[in-house]
């Protein structure tokens, strides 16, 4: 099937199973990988389990020792960016660049043993779920009634009905549009890849644009007066106040610019837990001027470079003195490496800043 097909066919319209989709994927995240990961203080780790008829939740980093704890059914251990974890992980989640990277999000990896399960949920945003080792069953349901069990620290739905099942095995994989119910249980030990998609709500999109906001309006004027005259009920709150107030507030105006402008600072703006570190040996200017043109640059796996609107904006900031028209920045935020290139000036000027600050590196041979 060609990606035309699927986007027109099934992209936020209905599931589909995809046998044998990717079976070749490096070294699998089985439990012992993963259990690391989920010691790190820069991985977002959770660790369900399902005892006593009810559900418990707990959030990493975990000790090692938590691990040993743990029963041989009935739990699920599950670790969000991967991606930007381990590189042959990362390579997986570029493999969906037939959509924009703009609501790519990460790759998450789950590990249950038999019985394991976060119980039948429905997610807001796409997903692809690539069952890697191991068989799991999935249960789907186009059902309206998002009811969730009360009193539980996940969101469970309290009245799942099944429409349809499939058992996956190694390298199938299953996708679900936004709101799609779906219930997964392990039959025997193994992984989930799951590859998301942002969708924020309104609200968020609305929030974090008025954040985007305070930081660049500057208003003239203040509040005055000077026509005053004696309140008879001096705790009643002015009309004349609350028009000046208005009229104020009226000069807050944006348009399409402005809203292209903030799109490109938040979608590429890092999650809290990331951070990002230079080189320990750091090349002078002109040995990091050779080592791009014998091999080019490769973006590190927490960097999300975008462009638009005549703009480049890297991990929340614009790239200044970048110029996407140019068609190396092109190819570098496009295919996330730069072929061996023989960089200008002002080109190679921006690319050995990023290069000191971690956001990339001269790829290998």
């Amino acid at each position: 099937m060609s990606a035309e097909t699927f986007l027109r066919e099934y992209w936020h319209k209905k599931p589909l199973l995809i046998r044998g989709a990717l079976t070749e994927v490096g070294e699998p995240v089985d439990f012992s990988v993963l259990s690391e990961l989920a010691r790190r203080e820069d991985a977002e780790s959770r660790l369900i389990e399902w005892k006593g008829g009810h559900w418990h939740l707990e959030c990493g980093p975990f000790r090692a020792g938590r691990f040993k704890r743990l029963g041989e059914t009935d739990w699920t251990l599950l670790v969000q960016g991967v991606n930007q974890l381990l590189p042959h992980v990362d390579e997986i989640l570029w493999r969906f660049n037939f959509i924009p990277y703009a609501r790519l999000d990460d790759l998450m990896v789950s590990y249950a043993p038999p019985g394991g399960t976060v119980g039948p949920h429905f997610d807001s945003y796409d997903v692809f779920l690539l069952q890697v080792g191991g068989r799991k069953r999935w249960q789907v349901s186009a059902q309206d009634d998002e009811r969730f069990v009360e009193g539980e620290p996940i969101r469970v739905l309290q009245d799942f009905r099944c429409e349809e099942e499939w058992v996956l095995e190694h390298g199938d994989m299953l996708y679900l549009p936004p709101r799609y119910a779906h219930y997964g249980v392990a039959l025997e030990p193994g992984m989930t890849y799951s590859i998301g998609f942002r969708a924020p709500t309104t609200q968020q999109l609305a929030t974090e644009f008025l954040v985007y906001l305070q930081d660049r309006v500057c208003l003239d004027g203040r509040y005055a007066d000077p026509g005053l005259l004696q309140q008879r009920t001096p705790a009643r709150i002015p009309d004349a106040m609350v028009d000046q107030v208005a009229e104020l507030l009226s000069q807050v105006r944006w348009d399409r610019s402005t809203v292209a402008d903030f799109l490109g600072h938040y979608l590429t703006e890092p999650k809290p837990h990331v951070f990002y570190e230079g080189p320990d040996e750091e090349l002078d200017e002109d040995a990091f001027a050779e080592a791009v043109a014998a091999h080019g640059v490769v973006l590190d796996a927490k960097t999300q470079l975008l462009y638009g609107g005549g703009v480049l904006y890297c991990n929340g900031e614009r790239l200044e003195g970048a110029d996407p028209s140019v068609v190396e920045w092109q190819q570098l935020a496009n295919q996330r490496r730069l072929a061996p290139v023989q960089a200008g000036h002002d080109m190679l000027e921006v690319l050995y800043q990023g290069y000191l600050d971690g956001y990339w590196r001269p790829g290998a041979d």
